[in-house]
């Protein structure tokens, strides 16, 4: 049983590291003017705005001086959820 708990925790580590870096596409993204129409900036878009905006809802101080901390305070969370996982190995 530890064997499959632990192929099922790295298996959402790894997803979790793949949206960290799905995040960190979406902020460059932001910086330059990308097409919008291209399948792959939309496909990042759809991953990452949600969760973008949820934060911006819920945590209005997350804007400061028009520069949107959103993606730094979502990768932080994640990386925190990541240790959580990562001490249940056996």
């Amino acid at each position: 049983m530890s064997i499959i708990l632990n192929s099922f925790l790295s298996l959402v580590i790894l997803l979790l590291n793949i949206y960290i870096w799905i995040v960190i596409i979406a902020a460059i993204i932001s910086f330059v003017n990308a097409d919008p129409y291209n399948p792959i900036v939309q496909f990042i878009r759809k991953a990452t705005e949600p969760v973008f905006s949820f934060l911006r809802q819920k945590l209005p101080f997350i804007v400061v001086s028009g520069i949107d901390l959103s993606p730094l305070l979502l990768i932080f969370g994640i990386n925190i959820l990541i240790g959580i996982l990562s001490q249940f190995y056996l």
